[in-house]
């Protein structure tokens, strides 16, 4: 392989993509729900690896406050959510399976009630915060 299509491999053609030949979570989905095992493999691994970081940071930190889902994935995969916490029940995760459904547009706790952990799924606003950063740039610049 040439540099380029090593490049290719390791950036674009890897991860789910490499698993189960889409990267799009929405068309990996839809093939574990037809019962593709590649994809499902792909779902679990994905999680995995979200859970390994987060149990590496709260090794680091010593406790775990709060977890937030956020972004397409975050906000709208609640299988995504469901196994990420079932994965953190060690930590004390727990979250209520009525609250844990897609579609919310405001900030939701889907937290159980004895869960130890607030779980929240918090929409992203990135033109909001964009147009924030803006304003705080013209601001300390003297422009308003």
């Amino acid at each position: 392989m040439t540099l380029d299509e090593i490049e290719t491999l390791l950036n674009h053609d890897s991860g789910m993509k490499g698993l189960c030949g889409v990267s799009d979570m929405r068309e990996v989905h839809q093939l574990a729900n037809i019962g593709d095992e590649q994809a499902r493999l792909a779902i679990e691994m994905y999680c995995y690896r979200i859970c390994k970081y987060i149990g590496a940071y709260c090794a680091i930190l010593g406790r775990l406050d709060a977890l937030v889902f956020t972004g397409g994935i975050g906000e709208n995969d609640p299988l995504v959510r469901q196994l990420i916490c079932d994965k953190l029940s060690i930590f004390g995760v727990s979250l209520k399976q009525q609250k844990n459904s897609p579609g919310e547009t405001d900030i939701i706790d889907i937290s159980d009630n004895n869960s130890a952990v607030a779980v929240l799924v918090i929409p992203a606003n990135e033109e909001l915060e964009i147009a924030r950063q803006a304003v705080s740039t013209v601001r300390k610049n003297g422009a308003i």
